[in-house]
């Protein structure tokens, strides 16, 4: 096929093409002869109030190499424009390509440069049409969609809009309206995109599609995913049937607006009929299964994306972050942070706001503080909620010194200021490492701060004082919750009663009188434990009464305590007694294991008066087997569990080794099994036997 080129500017203006019929909005313009004098590298130049393409049409220009052979010299030095004729050029000609496409990017460069006059003049009509008269009436209806699609002056573009209408008199004249209304959603306006709609349909022009497409990409561009639902909805009263495209974008909208249900059976559809999905899409799909719960959802999507060859963003990132932060999984946020940086994505506020409420829930105090030192290095601002993230965490895991650092750093800022939160977590924190001077000290600034204690500082106090074994200032405290008009709860009652396990015998009587004050029902089994009362019955019955009548939070707590209490007394009988009735009401479940090859006993979770008092029903129930002539199996254990308390240097581990040692019992360490005291069934009934045996009874 041959190649008709015009090298004169008149040929440029010959005809007029129709519109394409789709993929219209985006597309540059076919192939087109140009004239000489709109080549590439041609500079406009300034004008105050409009620049006239017949001033630039006119102006000199260089001759091309290709025309080179046409122009003829002057005797004068001036040199004539070529004659206006046509060249035909052969399609497989070398130079062909070469024609073509510098036919094509001149002319699309030059209709961009005219998208930037218009942007940048006065949005004055005689001004946009001061512009464009430089055509004339020489016009394409392509050069027209060109010329809005490269606008992002939404005044002069309606001006544009309205001239080509009046010159073109298209066949389709909704793709004018389309591409200006892209102008509205470049510039986040969806009202004017609205009302360029209504014009629309006054004028009798029916919307397609692509209409549709546009104002529901603008509203999400807004933010306004109710907005998008609404136009999405709209379609079908119009004659529109929406396609893939539009439908993989109201997977996003249906899911920020809060239709889950919708947005998730669009999304079934998706993978069905294989629409493409953008990343933005993926990250609400992320967002919506992290919301419900749905966390394993939440990884599968990031696999898909991965998968489908969608290269994540920053947005999916941020909100997997999240949503294993809410999961409490901080050892897959770290793994997907580390997917994030390997693929050169740098960390936004966003990305450290996720990875420290990770941490935070998760409990990783080196990796927050980790995050935290780069936040501050790279100039990142926390806000108050992430400052008290940082301080909670450092109270439940025992960082006292790094949670001073903190609360400074924190004042220092100049843009945050301590709340009641904050001030919670540093006496928590202060209290619970029996730091008193300390923990006071941020009660008087809480103070002069003009913030009232709270339940929860008051409790937190208590326990410091209690810690420390100041009880007249537990006392104190107690009488100014009481002063304050707040009423105690469970958990205040809670760390009362653990207050007393920490009590010399002696002053038992002075926070009996407190604890009667707080829960008369806890009070009452204070009474009979404190009082030494031997009735067995009234006891059980006012122990069942009370953790029938408290939250099954707090129940552990409770049993736990009383029990230790129980351990100070020296009252085992009763001690047992209670480790029973938790067991009857489910407090404590699965402390005993057993299989064919191993006994067990559970311990983890018991506080070490508990953990003893299991320890000596257990041994027992295996004294009780071995009478009755049960075998007993090759193994037996007694698991405490790794680790120890944060703010205590005896973790069970090391209580019940040193019990163990007392009883001569032979269970040991077991070295690949932490927090594993094992034993064989010869041993033990060797032990058992000489521990039952008359002699060792007398001694």
């Amino acid at each position: 096929m041959a190649y008709n080129l015009c090298s004169s500017s008149s040929s440029l203006f010959h005809s007029r093409r129709p519109f394409c019929s789709s993929s219209y909005s985006v597309q540059k313009p076919r192939s087109t002869t140009f004239p000489e004098s709109l080549k590439p590298g041609f500079l406009f130049c300034q004008f105050k109030n409009h620049v006239s393409l017949q001033d630039l049409i006119a102006q000199d220009t260089q001759t091309d190499n290709l025309t080179e052979d046409t122009s003829r010299q002057k005797p004068d030095g001036k040199t004539d424009l070529p004659p206006k004729i046509s060249t035909w050029v052969n399609s497989r000609s070398p130079i062909a390509p070469k024609l073509r496409k510098r036919s094509y990017d001149s002319r699309y460069s030059f209709l961009v440069k005219v998208a930037e006059s218009l942007n940048s003049c006065n949005a004055k009509e005689e001004d946009v049409v001061g512009v464009l008269s430089g055509f004339g009436g020489n016009i394409f209806d392509q050069d027209a969609v060109v010329i809005l699609n490269n606008m992002s002056n939404p005044d002069t573009a309606l001006l544009a809009l309205k001239y080509f209408l009046k010159v073109l008199n298209p066949d389709r004249e909704v793709i004018l309206y389309n591409v200006t209304m892209k102008v509205f959603k470049k510039c986040k306006d969806l009202g004017r995109a609205e009302k360029l709609f209504d014009e629309m349909l006054e004028k009798g022009v029916r919307p397609d599609n692509i209409t549709f497409l546009t104002l529901i990409s603008c509203a999400r561009t807004c933010s306004l995913p109710d907005k998008a639902v609404e136009w999405f909805e709209k379609m079908p009263s119009f004659g529109c049937d929406p396609d893939g495209t539009i439908c993989a974008v109201m997977i996003d909208a249906y899911g920020r607006s809060g239709n889950v249900d919708m947005a998730l059976s669009l999304y079934d559809r998706a993978r069905t009929e294989k629409w493409r999905i953008d990343p933005g899409t993926f990250s609400t799909l992320i967002k919506i299964y992290g919301m419900s719960g749905h966390f394993d959802g939440c990884l599968n999507l990031y696999e898909e994306v991965k998968a489908l060859g969608v290269k994540p963003n920053l947005s999916i990132y941020n909100t997997l972050l999240d949503a294993m932060g809410r999961a409490k999984r901080p050892w897959q946020a770290k793994n997907i942070y580390r997917d994030m940086t390997n693929n050169g994505f740098s960390p936004n506020w966003g990305t450290y706001v996720a990875l420290l409420r990770a941490y935070g829930r998760g409990r990783y105090g080196e990796d927050a503080l980790k995050v935290y030192q780069e936040m501050k290095e790279r100039g990142f601002e926390l806000n108050v909620s992430l400052y008290n993230t940082l301080l909670a965490l450092c109270a439940d895991v025992g960082y006292a010194n790094e949670a001073g650092e903190i609360f400074e750093d924190m004042k220092k800022s100049g843009t945050c200021k301590p709340d009641s939160w904050t001030f919670s977590s540093m006496i928590t924190v202060y209290s619970c490492s029996g730091k008193v001077s300390e923990a006071e000290g941020i009660l008087n600034e809480m103070l002069e701060a003009g913030l009232e204690p709270t339940l929860f500082i008051l409790t937190s106090l208590m326990q410091c004082y209690g810690k420390v074994q100041k009880t007249d200032d537990v006392i104190r405290t107690f009488n100014r919750l009481l002063e304050l008009g707040i009423t105690p709860d469970d958990r205040f009652c809670g760390c009362l009663l653990n207050v007393m396990t920490q009590t010399p015998v002696e002053e038992f009587a002075k926070l009996s009188v407190c604890v009667e004050k707080a829960n008369p029902k806890l009070g009452q089994v204070v009474k009979l434990l404190v009082e030494k009362q031997n009735s067995e019955a009234d006891f059980k019955k006012e122990a069942s009464e009370l953790f029938e009548s408290i939250d099954y939070d707090v129940k552990k707590a409770y049993c736990n305590c009383l029990i230790d209490l129980c351990f100070n007394l020296n009252l085992l009988e009763r001690a047992c007694e209670l480790l029973q009735l938790g067991l009857l009401h489910e407090i404590y479940a699965g402390i005993e294991s057993r299989s064919p090859t191993q006994w067990s006993l559970h311990l983890k979770g018991l506080s070490h008066g508990a953990a003893l008092t299991a320890l000596h029903l257990w041994i027992n129930d295996l004294s009780k087997a071995l009478e009755s002539g049960e075998e007993l199996p090759p193994l037996l254990g007694v698991n405490t569990g790794h680790g120890k308390h944060r703010y205590s240097d005896k973790g069970l581990a090391t209580v019940l080794k040193s019990h163990l040692e007392e009883l001569k019992a032979p269970f040991h360490e077991a070295p690949d099994k932490v927090g594993w005291f094992l034993t064989t069934n010869i041993a033990a009934k060797s032990w058992l036997e000489s521990k039952n045996s008359p002699d060792s009874a007398a001694s």
